[in-house]
C-alpha cells in the first residue's frame, strides 16, 4: 500500500482535492440556492434534492468542460506549434508528429513498449492519438450533460416565472448558455497562455513544469 501510494501519489492527490472541493462547492452552492429561494419567496430543498437537481450539475459540468477543452487542445496544438524558450513546447524544427523512429513505434518499438505502439496499422494509429481523443471525448460528454442540465436549470427558472420553457437547441444557442461558456473558456485559454509564457522566464526547482534553474531563457523543451 505504501508503494501504491507513492507511486500514484500525484493522481491521489488531485482527486482528493477534486473531491473536497465538490463537497465544498455542494455545501455552499446548497445554501446560496436555499438563500435564493427564501428571497423570491420559494420553499427550500434538502441538500440531497440540490444535489441531484439541475442547478449543481450544470455549475459542474460547465467546468469539467472546460478543462478537458483546454487538454484537448494544448495536446494536439502542441504537435504542431512551438514556443521558444519555454519547457511546454518541443524544440524549433520538431513540430509534426515525428517520424516512428523518434516516436518509438511499429519496429522500433523496444521490448517493454505497449502493444498497440508496436502493433502498427489502425491499432497503431489509433494509440498514437489516445490521449487527444479521449479528452476530446471527455469534453464533447460533459459539454453535452451541461447542455442537458443548463436547459433543465433555465427551464426550472421559466416556468418559475411562468413564462415558456425552450427547446435544447433553442438553449444551446442562446445568450445564456454561451456566456457560461464563454467565462469558462477565456479563464482556461488564459491560464495556458501565462503557463507556457511565464516558464520561459520564471522556474520551480525539481518541477516537470519547469526548465532546471540554470538554464537558459532561450531553451525549448527542456525539462527540470
Amino acid at each position: 500500500m505504501r508503494h501504491f501510494l507513492r507511486d500514484n501519489a500525484l493522481t491521489l492527490f488531485f482527486l482528493a482535492l477534486t473531491g473536497f472541493a465538490l463537497v465544498g462547492q455542494a455545501l455552499s452552492g446548497h445554501a446560496e440556492y436555499n438563500n435564493q429561494q427564501i428571497t423570491q419567496g420559494g420553499g427550500t430543498v434538502s441538500l440531497l434534492d440540490y444535489l441531484t437537481g439541475s442547478d449543481f450539475a450544470v455549475d459542474v459540468t460547465e467546468n469539467w468542460q472546460s478543462e478537458y477543452l483546454q487538454f484537448f487542445l494544448y495536446i494536439f496544438v502542441t504537435v504542431w506549434l512551438i514556443q521558444r524558450g519555454s519547457p511546454e513546447s518541443k524544440e524549433p524544427g520538431k513540430q509534426g508528429t515525428e517520424s516512428d523512429k523518434d516516436q518509438r513505434v511499429g519496429r522500433h518499438a523496444g521490448p517493454n513498449a505497449p502493444s498497440w505502439a508496436r502493433a502498427g496499422g489502425f491499432r497503431g494509429a489509433l494509440f498514437s492519438r489516445s490521449l487527444g481523443l479521449t479528452m476530446g471525448t471527455l469534453f464533447l460528454l460533459s459539454w453535452l450533460a451541461q447542455s442537458v442540465a443548463g436547459r433543465a436549470a433555465y427551464n426550472a427558472e421559466q416556468l418559475a416565472q411562468r413564462q415558456d420553457t425552450i427547446s435544447w437547441h433553442s438553449y444551446v444557442t442562446s445568450a445564456d448558455f454561451w456566456n457560461r461558456t464563454m467565462q469558462n473558456w477565456q479563464s482556461e485559454f488564459l491560464a495556458i497562455a501565462s503557463m507556457v509564457a511565464l516558464s520561459i522566464f520564471l522556474r520551480q526547482r525539481g518541477s516537470p513544469e519547469s526548465k532546471p534553474v540554470g538554464s537558459s531563457h532561450h531553451a525549448t523543451g527542456v525539462e527540470g
